[in-house]
């Protein structure tokens, strides 16, 4: 799976962009200019527009709350008024990209509150059969797991959808063989559909570090600060999703590869 240069691109200019921001905001706050406070928000809002309705989606998914419930505006709206209100907390321009996550995670997570997990899922999943793997793949695309994305919410120039890549996430040294092999004989569009249901299956607080880690580049030590914990329990929570990761691929897909 070859890694998309555009989007890894994007992703780095949109930090850049959001950085780029931070001066202009304090000096519009400064003069009570908050139409074109507002205005300048906006701008850095579509990608975070994308973070929070990828949110929403899982949490939809696992059934925290029902599709429609809420929106991305509901949060939005909020954040505009958290960032007006609180921006001088950060204390430099380099801090504004993970305050800005960090206030949104925090808005989020007085409505999205992570269930108490079973983790069957986790026990078994290296003695799942192809079947069964196929079977739980069937059950997540019937049940809308891949079509919750509120599409008319993100038709603007930052918006990407996912894009995994083994090499960079889940490859051991002693399996690079076997990674490329799948990498080379299972279609790309096969290999994101898997990723997806898989995580699906994880807990909401290893889906949300990795994807801040995987889609966001965030550091271990970043994602601690957006999430009000320690590096440590966000090492263990990736760990977690790129096991389950792991062993799925290998389980589901390297016996077609040596058949």
């Amino acid at each position: 799976m070859k890694p998309n240069t555009s989007y890894f691109q994007s992703k780095k200019e949109f930090r850049l962009l959001v950085t780029n921001t931070f001066t202009d905001l304090i000096q519009l706050k400064k003069e009570g200019k908050q139409a074109s406070f507002n205005e300048l928000v906006l701008k850095i809002m579509p990608q975070i527009r994308q973070y929070i309705n990828e949110r929403l989606n899982s949490a939809i998914k696992k059934g925290k709350f029902s599709k429609g419930k809420y929106k991305a505006d509901d949060f939005i709206d909020q954040l505009f008024i958290e960032i007006y209100d609180n921006i001088e907390e950060v204390a430099h321009e380099k801090y504004f990209y993970l305050w800005l996550f960090k206030k949104t995670n925090e808005l989020l997570e007085e409505t999205i509150v992570d269930e108490e997990y079973d983790d069957f899922f986790l026990k078994n999943i290296d003695s799942y059969s192809k079947a069964e793997w196929d079977e739980m793949q069937e059950k997540y695309s019937t049940d809308g797991g891949g079509d919750l994305l509120m599409i008319e919410e993100l038709d603007d120039m930052w918006y990407n959808h996912n894009v995994y890549n083994l090499n960079e996430v889940f490859i051991e040294d002693n399996e690079k063989g076997l990674f490329e092999k799948i990498d080379e004989d299972i279609s790309e569009e096969a290999i994101q559909n898997h990723i997806n249901m898989v995580l699906h299956n994880l807990p909401l607080a290893s889906q949300n570090v990795f994807e801040l880690y995987t889609n966001q580049h965030l550091e271990l030590e970043e994602i601690a600060k957006i999430r009000n914990t320690t590096a440590t329990e966000v090492e263990e929570l990736l760990k977690t999703a790129k096991k389950a990761l792991h062993l799925s691929l290998i389980n589901r897909y390297s016996p077609d590869l040596n058949s």
